[in-house]
């Protein structure tokens, strides 16, 4: 039998017909003209059948030439006969060649069942309906046009018991009665899962028979998905349509079976009779046991664990890479390289599906292989904070971030931006174009729950997405794990993370998200099936199934113990202490507290501005240690406290005698709170002159900045905001609301978008000013003095007080009544109320000419009325036997009455 089915056979071509004799006219005329030349010489009758020779012999000569042409043609057609039937031998020799060439690469079930996933180019690409006449390859070309080399050339076209093929993306409906349809459609079904192994198809079971769901197939893993069911999502379908049913339109073949074993297919418009091929549902159970203890065989226990511990590599590595063994792959041990395959990696799954389960490993696996300066981590958490707590001993673990501590994760994080510039730097002071010409270490950044992460910070996707696209040259590494990844990543971030794994995930579109097709949404959710994963490098056309093996306790402690290199650099600084007391700061100036700057890796004194500073917060935030930390500090600082009477006295003489220290006022707001509003509005505009005016910083607290509380602290340069309620209130404090940090310690604040831990003064305070003395207890001096009081409790408090120091006490009425009675000797006080100085107003001129005048601090209105002056007077506390003494001069001042 021939090997060689291509080449042209060849029919001989049809042999021309026998040219006809000519008519030999001169042989027949000669004969003819001697005979009637001799008759018409001799006159015998006898020469005339002379004559009659010619046109015999013409007749005789025609007569053998017709046959001889009889002899030429049958002599041809029997030549003819036996090249058709040795063409059609090989034809047929070829045709045999040929179909068993094809049924050995697209095999029917009982072909199929001999080679069993062996690996063919285009196998799988079609998918065998049943036997009947096929194109064939074999060509005939020659013969004539008679219907003998026509019947050959067509026999040649066309073979016969030849697989019929349909592309199995094209998709398949197989009509018919269910039964019948069944066994048609398990031979279909069969022969793909044993032509395909489980890791390059996966069959989506429409639930009706059982014996599907033992197939290895039936899991996901695979880069084709063929479904059962009309409804169910793949790249192909194979289903059954009752007779009369129109077959779905993603079916472009039609099987619609018409006996036992016989069917017309219809595909692109063409009907075709075919054989089929059918097996029962006891044979389909066999089968599909024994291929899933096939694919046991092949790719390893399914739902059995791996352990680290067995297939780790420990060799030292050679290289730049980060090649590890993670777990096993068609029982083989699969190996990821974070350099190579990545440089970056996604990681997705569902609670339980095993996702910490593969980064514990991952890690493991990189610490028994690799020395703390070829690479570190820095592990974040996102979903709890216990994800990575067997892992906190690794010395390659430079830290463990959790969402348990916002204000730590997000300052940490921040912290990269300093460490992607100091890579930099590093690199282009060795000259180097990557960080394989330094000696810096790689840096992998695992995050456990990156959508929850990016939910806390969106401010920080950016910082990802900067990482992904400089990461490869810079040593930093990202591995991202979510449990959803369809919506989580930028596109911008996706883009430069091409190693893909996913476990188990609910929604095919996640799968999509990563690998491209639905199959990580088939996974199964049983609990011995936890750890499955299919991984998709860059350079993979199709996901591979993988099992994930397991980091023990053992292994990690291993990694521990056996740990190789220096004591890694911690990529941020550690977080601010909650107490920082001032003697341990050291500054040029007025230290206010240490500042936190992780994008620059540093934490730096902050220095008290020279005009001066506001500090926002709520009770209990460390406002008013801020400001003895100040005067700890200053040299005779004045302290405005929170007596409005001493306050008041306070600010009056700063304006008279400028400071030559800090002024420091605290809690504004509630002592603005406490003055009239008269007396509030005179007291803010005194420290805003005391603001414009003095060359020594003015620091102000408050827990609220509405009105002229806001007014000033708009003034000073620099401002703190402590502990606020809510992210509102620090923006109405000044503050930029992303900078809003909750539960901030006291003494803790936001100072120029920082963070800035405030000093804490030691016990010994620093010289205060004193800027007000207690009110004088009132005295009538020598003379005449006029007293307004309104009548009752206030005119005898002052009288009592007047009689007590040996002074006549006389009303207004008695007074007026009598002009030398005050001035009759001795002291005198004169005592009424507004209407009756009012009467009698030449007589208090005529005493305030030489005496003093005293008013209870209830009639400062009256005084006004009788006087005219509208200045405000040293404010007193109401109900504290206060009033003023005004001298001749005009000049007021707070006493005590009794």
């Amino acid at each position: 039998m021939t090997d060689v089915v291509d080449d042209v056979l060849r029919l001989p071509d049809p042999v021309p017909p026998a040219r006809r004799s000519p008519l030999p006219l001169i042989a027949s005329v000669v004969p003819v003209l001697a005979g009637v030349g001799l008759w018409l010489a001799t006159g015998t009758v006898m020469m005339l059948w002379f004559a009659a020779l010619g046109p015999l012999i013409a007749a005789a000569t025609l007569a053998d030439g017709v046959r001889a042409a009889r002899r030429h043609r049958r002599l041809a057609a029997r030549d003819a006969e036996r090249a058709r039937r040795r063409v059609g031998a090989a034809v047929a020799e070829r045709h045999a060649v040929e179909r068993a060439r094809l049924w050995q690469r697209m095999p029917d079930v009982l072909g199929a069942l001999d080679q069993v996933w062996r690996p063919m180019a285009g196998r799988g690409e079609q998918l065998v309906v049943g036997r009947g006449p096929r194109p064939s390859t074999v060509r005939v070309e020659g013969g004539g046009d008679d219907a003998a080399s026509g019947a050959v050339r067509a026999t040649a076209a066309v073979i016969d018991d030849a697989p019929v093929c349909v592309p199995l993306r094209d998709g398949i409906a197989v009509v018919g009665p269910a039964p019948l349809a069944r066994a048609v459609r398990r031979a279909l079904v069969l022969q793909l899962c044993l032509m395909l192994p489980p890791d390059r198809v996966r069959v989506v079971a429409d639930g009706t028979e059982e014996w599907m769901r033992r197939l290895p197939h039936a899991e996901a893993g695979a880069s084709l998905t063929v479904a059962l069911a009309a409804e169910e999502p793949g790249d192909a379908a194979l289903v059954l349509v009752e007779p009369g049913a129109a077959a779905p339109p993603r079916c472009g073949a039609v099987l619609t079976l018409t006996g036992l074993d016989r069917a017309r297919l219809t595909h692109d418009g063409v009907d075709t009779s075919v054989r089929t091929e059918a097996i029962s549902a006891g044979q389909a159970a066999a089968l599909a046991e024994a291929l899933r203890e096939r694919a046991r065989e092949a790719f390893g226990a399914h739902g059995g664990t791996v352990a680290l511990a067995e297939i780790a590599d420990r060799s030292p590595a050679a290289g730049d890479g980060l090649d590890v063994v993670v777990g096993a792959a068609r029982g083989i041990p699969y190996r990821l390289d974070l350099v190579a395959d990545g440089p970056h990696a996604v990681v997705a799954g569902v609670t339980g599906s095993g996702k910490s389960a593969l980064l514990t490993t991952w890690i493991t696996a990189l610490c028994l292989r690799y020395p703390t300066d070829r690479v570190t981590f820095l592990l974040a958490d996102f979903k709890g904070g216990t994800a990575f707590d067997a892992l906190t001993g690794l010395p390659h673990v430079t830290g463990v971030i959790t969402d348990l501590d916002a204000g730590g994760a997000a300052r940490a994080l921040e912290s990269l931006r300093a460490e992607l510039r100091r890579r930099e730097a590093a690199i282009v002071a060795a000259g180097a174009h990557d960080i394989t010409g330094t000696d810096l270490p790689r840096l992998v950044i695992i995050v456990d729950e990156f959508a929850a992460l990016s939910a806390a910070h969106p401010d920080l996707i950016d910082l990802f997405t900067d990482i992904a696209a400089r990461g490869r040259a810079l040593g930093m590494h990202l591995i991202l794990g979510t449990q959803r990844a369809a919506g989580t990543f930028r596109e911008a971030l996706l883009a430069n993370c091409p190693l893909r794994i996913s476990l188990r995930v609910t929604d095919p579109a996640d799968s999509r998200a990563l690998l491209g097709g639905p199959e990580a949404a088939a996974l199964s959710g049983a609990r011995e099936e936890r750890g499955t994963a299919l991984v998709k490098r860059g350079q993979d056309a199709a996901a591979r199934r993988v099992r994930i093996a397991l980091a023990s306790p053992a292994l990690v402690a291993e990694a521990v113990s056996g740990a190789r290199g220096p004591v890694p650099r911690r990529p941020w600084l550690p977080a601010l202490p909650e107490l920082m007391p001032l003697a341990e700061l050291a500054g040029d100036g007025v230290v206010l507290g240490l500042a936190d700057e992780p994008e620059a890796q540093r934490q730096v004194p902050v220095v008290l501005d020279g005009r001066g500073l506001g500090v926002v917060g709520r009770a209990g935030s460390g406002r008013t240690t801020v400001l003895d930390a100040v005067a700890a500090q200053s040299h005779r600082c004045v302290r405005v406290g929170a007596d409005p009477e001493a306050a008041w006295d306070a600010v009056c003489a700063l304006e008279t005698a400028p400071p030559s220290g800090a002024v420091l006022v605290d809690d504004l707001d509630a002592l603005l709170s406490r003055f009239p509003p008269e007396y509030a509005h005179e007291f803010a505009e005194r420290i805003e002159r005391i603001i414009h005016t003095t060359r020594v910083p003015v620091v102000v607290t408050a827990q609220r900045t509405g009105g002229a509380v806001g007014r000033l602290l708009d003034l000073l340069p620099q401002r703190a905001i402590l502990a606020v309620a809510s992210r509102a209130d620090f923006a109405a404090a000044g503050g930029d609301a992303r900078d809003w940090r909750d539960g901030l310690p006291p003494g803790r604040g936001i100072m120029g978008g920082r963070l800035v831990q405030f000093a804490l003064p030691s016990r010994d305070r620093a010289e205060v000013r004193a800027v007000s003395a207690t009110p004088t207890v009132w005295t009538p001096r020598a003379g005449t003095t006029a007293v307004i009081a309104a009548a009752g409790v206030a005119q005898r408090r002052l009288i009592a007080a007047a009689t007590a120091a040996g002074a006549r006490a006389l009303s207004v009425e008695e007074a007026a009544a009598d002009p030398t009675a005050p001035v009759a000797g001795g002291t005198c006080v004169v005592v009424g109320d507004g209407e009756q100085w009012q009467r009698s107003w030449r007589v208090l001129q005529t005493i305030r000419a030489d005496g003093e005048l005293v008013v209870d601090a209830a009639s400062a209105a009256d005084y006004r009325v009788l006087t005219g002056d509208r200045a405000l007077l040293p404010y007193v506390l109401p109900g504290r036997a206060r009033a003023w003494r005004i001298d001749d001069a005009g000049v007021a001042a707070r006493v005590v009455v009794g």
